[in-house]
């Protein structure tokens, strides 16, 4: 049962949003118009189907009070209709209602930093390590958000042995979080001669990126930085100069490197969001863990330990092992179609949620 008190509640906290956004004196307060920018947009969705779902309501109070009332057989079968058109939208609404009203999750809307190393499987496993990051770049291609990458290790044959990037746009975070853990892949690799099929394994990790100002702060006291020739590609400038930063926060005891940069500033900012990433990363987990202790859900909490995915190259197929989903596309999801998974991912943690909370 939906409370309608809270609905009311919802619909004018919406309009108050509205008419504060139209007030000149908020423009000169960024950070004030930013954060009622932000609330009202995480409400319109359920603002509007609130207010639709109040007023079908009372259409159909006012019609059963018309239908008791009518004499004439005609026109009190045109409200029956009505009043069955009317109770079918209800029941709709109630359940998009119950999706909106689950807990949000406060960094769905974030800008995110992956990572993705080879775990097990030698050169094979830096090789698809290339492939997921070209899947996660195509992948964001189709969204329309930009990819920068922050961090890389490239191998022979277009692989990797560390690739750290950052993906900005729209909710990213809501889309990219469920691929953290552990992918593996099963295929012959380019370099086997005996046409056997090896299996693999790469790790990937999914970080909200923390705001610039209000969420992490870290004190340059509780940090240890080192410079180091950066080793790899970048021509002789690379092995000149000590441009390559790591970061230690001692608190933590979390480090972070970045030497893509020829810079020293520009490698030690890079570095610096990483850390501020990871930090808030720890945090997320920790609440996560509190609210969720009680509980557990097959799509887990994208622990990097977790086999998430198979991709399955001799049957064409990608398994992800905590749904049970299967598609017999494989060459369209490594070309970047993972929308499937993200929506089946979603729609499974939205059931989760509504069972945990008794619904």
């Amino acid at each position: 049962m939906i409370d309608d008190s809270r609905l009311e509640e919802v619909v004018g906290r919406y309009a108050e949003l509205t008419e504060r956004l139209s007030d000149q004196a908020l423009y000169d307060d960024p950070k004030a118009y930013k954060e009622v920018s932000v609330e009202r947009a995480g409400l319109e969705e359920l603002a509007e189907r609130a207010k639709e779902f109040l007023d079908s309501k009372a259409r159909l109070a006012q019609n059963k009070a018309d239908l008791r009332a009518e004499s004439d057989s005609s026109m009190a079968e045109l409200y029956k209709e009505e009043i069955s058109n009317l109770e079918e939208s209800l029941e709709t609404l109630t359940e998009q209602i119950r999706v909106l009203l689950l807990p949000k999750d406060p960094y769905a809307d974030k800008n995110i930093i992956m990572e993705i190393r080879p775990a097990a499987g030698g050169d094979e496993a830096a090789i698809f390590a290339g492939d997921l990051f070209r899947m996660y770049n195509r992948y964001a291609e189709s969204k329309g958000w930009s990819v920068s990458i922050l961090d890389a290790q490239p191998t022979g044959l277009n692989g990797y042995k560390e690739m750290v990037f950052e993906i900005q746009g729209t909710a990213v975070y809501r889309h990219l979080k469920y691929e953290s853990g552990v992918h593996r892949v099963q295929r012959v690799p380019e370099t086997e001669s005996q046409g056997r099929v090896h299996t693999s394994t790469v790790t990937v990790a999914v970080l909200p990126e923390a705001d610039e100002v209000d969420e992490i702060q870290v004190e340059m006291k509780d940090v240890k930085v080192d410079t180091f020739r950066a080793s790899g590609a970048g021509g002789q400038h690379v092995n000149k100069t000590d441009s390559a930063v790591r970061l230690t926060h001692l608190p933590s005891g979390v480090v972070v490197a970045c030497q893509d940069e020829r810079s020293q500033h520009q490698n030690r900012d890079k570095a610096m969001r990483i850390l501020k990433a990871k930090l808030l990363d720890m945090e997320r987990r920790r609440q996560e863990e509190e609210y969720a202790a009680d509980r557990k859900s097959q799509v887990g909490t994208g622990d990097r330990s977790e086999k998430i995915r198979t991709y399955n190259y001799p049957q064409s197929r990608v398994t992800d092992h905590r749904i049970g989903m299967s598609v017999k596309n494989l060459s369209s999801v490594i070309d970047g179609d993972l929308e499937p998974f993200s929506q089946a991912l979603q729609a499974h943690e939205q059931q989760e949620l509504l069972a945990a909370e008794g619904h």
